[in-house]
Formats: C-alpha cells, sequence, structure tokens
C-alpha cells in the first residue's frame, strides 16, 4: 500500500469519524455543561497525547531520513577515496576498481529500482574483500597500501550493507495506528455537540487533511529511496564519474 493511500485512508477515517459524532443524538441531560466539559477535558488530554507522539513520529522519521543522506554521502567519498588508493597501489589493482565499479553500480540499481529496495548479495561483498586481499604487494610502498586498502574497503562494504538494511523504513505500525484511533477519538468528540453547517465542514475537512498529510510526511521520511521524497542518487553517480579510467 502506498504512502498516498494510507494518507487518504487517515483523511477518510478522521472526516468520517466527525460526521458520526455528528449523527448521533445525545439524549438531552448529556447535553448538559456539565458534561460538554468534561469531554473537553478529556479530548484536550487525547490531543496532547495525540500531538507528543506525532511530534516524536515526524522527528524520529526526519532523523532516519538524513541518517540515510549522510550515510550516503559518506559512503560516495570513501569509494571515491579507495579508487584513489587502487589507482595509486598500481595496474595490479584494475581488477579490483572493476569489482568497485560494478558493486557501487549494482548498489545504485537496488537501492532506486523501480521496484523497490532489492536485497543485496552477500556473495558480491565477500568477493570484493577476497580480491583486496589477494593482492600482491610487491614493494615497500605498495605494501604499506596493503592495510589502508583493507581499511577503506572494509568501510565502503560495511556502510553499503548498514544502508540496505535501514532502507525498509523505521515507521513503528503499532504506535502509528495508535495515534490515528487518538485522532479519530478527537474528531468524534468534535462533532458530538457540533450541527452540520459549511464552516463546520470546511474546518473538519482542514483538520483531517492537515494530519493525513503529516502521517504522510512521517511515511515519505521513513522510505527515503522511493516517493516523492527520495534521496537523490547524486553523490553515487558522481562517485562512479569520477572512477572511471
Amino acid at each position: 500500500m502506498s504512502e498516498l493511500t494510507i494518507a487518504l485512508i487517515v483523511f477518510g477515517c478522521c472526516f468520517v469519524s466527525a460526521l458520526v459524532g455528528m449523527a448521533v443524538k445525545l439524549p438531552e441531560h448529556h447535553r448538559e455543561q456539565e458534561s460538554k466539559d468534561v469531554v473537553k477535558l478529556v479530548m484536550g488530554l487525547i490531543a496532547t497525547v495525540a500531538a507528543l507522539v506525532l511530534s516524536l513520529l515526524v522527528a524520529s522519521a526526519n532523523t532516519s531520513y538524513n541518517t540515510q543522506r549522510a550515510e550516503l554521502q559518506s559512503l560516495a567519498a570513501n569509494a571515491i577515496l579507495l579508487d584513489r588508493w587502487l589507482v595509486a597501489y598500481g595496474p595490479e589493482a584494475d581488477g579490483v576498481r572493476d569489482l568497485l565499479h560494478e558493486r557501487i553500480s549494482s548498489m545504485r540499481e537496488r537501492l532506486w529500482s523501480p521496484d523497490g529496495v532489492q536485497p543485496t548479495p552477500l556473495d558480491g561483498v565477500t568477493k570484493f574483500i577476497g580480491e583486496i586481499q589477494a593482492l600482491s604487494p610487491k614493494t615497500d610502498a605498495q605494501r604499506m597500501m596493503v592495510g589502508r586498502l583493507m581499511q577503506l574497503g572494509e568501510t565502503v562494504v560495511h556502510e553499503r550493507l548498514v544502508m540496505f538494511e535501514q532502507s525498509g523504513g523505521g515507521v513503528s505500525w503499532p504506535v502509528l495506528l495508535a495515534l490515528v484511533g487518538w485522532i479519530c477519538l478527537l474528531f468524534l468528540g468534535f462533532g458530538l455537540f457540533t450541527r452540520f453547517n459549511l464552516t463546520v465542514f470546511i474546518s473538519l475537512a482542514s483538520g483531517a487533511l492537515s494530519v493525513s498529510i503529516a502521517i504522510f510526511i512521517i511515511l515519505e521520511l521513513s522510505t527515503p529511496y522511493s516517493g516523492l521524497l527520495q534521496l537523490s542518487d547524486a553523490p553515487v553517480r558522481y562517485a562512479l564519474s569520477q572512477m572511471v579510467k
């Protein structure tokens, strides 16, 4: 189910809850001022909890999105640096360079795939590390560089695996469902002591739209490699362009 579909469902649930509240015919003694005061107090409590949880979800999703962007930029920079070290090592490392270019290109295709993020094969990871370990240094300079190459290679592999592990979305669905339930209760309470008119209709629709947009933003930030707010692959494309012989 897409993020937009979920947002539309949330909008519908909130707005329908308000209409149900307006449709409920409360007995006259339930419409006394004391009853209204109690309902308002409970609604205020629910609104406070919902606002707190909503802000935490937005902050968490935004942090996850920014972390993914930083990791993407770090991976691209380390891949370029590793490629430069392989060039400095000599022609013996051309096979490792080709494999590095292939792995980064494959990562780009898997992360920005039209069918969603595709899992990364571990055999390619072990093959890449094995190629670096198989280098046979012949000079003192090459011997000094092997350790640095291994360190950079492991860093690139680690960042690549972490990005795939974190790309599946970090939304806590039970918390999100609880939040939507609380907000629906709020809209139900809004409609209990309200009569239907154009002003009320527009106000309730605006409130439901605001909530659904907030949920949409949370879902979009939690899936950084798809949707309207997806991360750009520009750092990876730049890194690949720098690896061309």
